[in-house]
């Protein structure tokens, strides 16, 4: 599934320039940086896209991760060795790749 769009490359590519998108066309507005080319930012597309991907482990935990204020109680009835075991469960589930 491709999640990164044009105007990411382009904010990563050049922070802070001005330009707009309009029908997939850009309007560059930027007088101090020059726009990129569009090899440039398809290869920022792909580059994002991939690290996008390659953090899908991390979006899965954090939806199944406890709550912090049940995680505080957790390490408070079960101590800290406790509370890693409850978390171990979810990093097992979804391994960094």
């Amino acid at each position: 599934m491709n999640n990164i769009r044009k105007s990411d490359a382009l904010l990563s590519l050049r922070p802070g320039a001005e330009w707009v998108i309009l029908e997939d066309t850009i309007d560059w507005h930027d007088l101090v940086q020059t726009e990129p080319t569009q090899a440039e930012i398809d290869d920022e597309v792909i580059r994002l896209q991939a690290e996008y991907d390659s953090n899908e482990y991390q979006r899965s935990r954090a939806t199944e991760y406890p709550a912090w204020q049940d995680q505080l109680d957790d390490i408070f009835h079960n101590g800290i060795d406790g509370w890693k075991a409850t978390i171990q469960v979810t990093k097992d589930k979804y391994p960094k790749e």
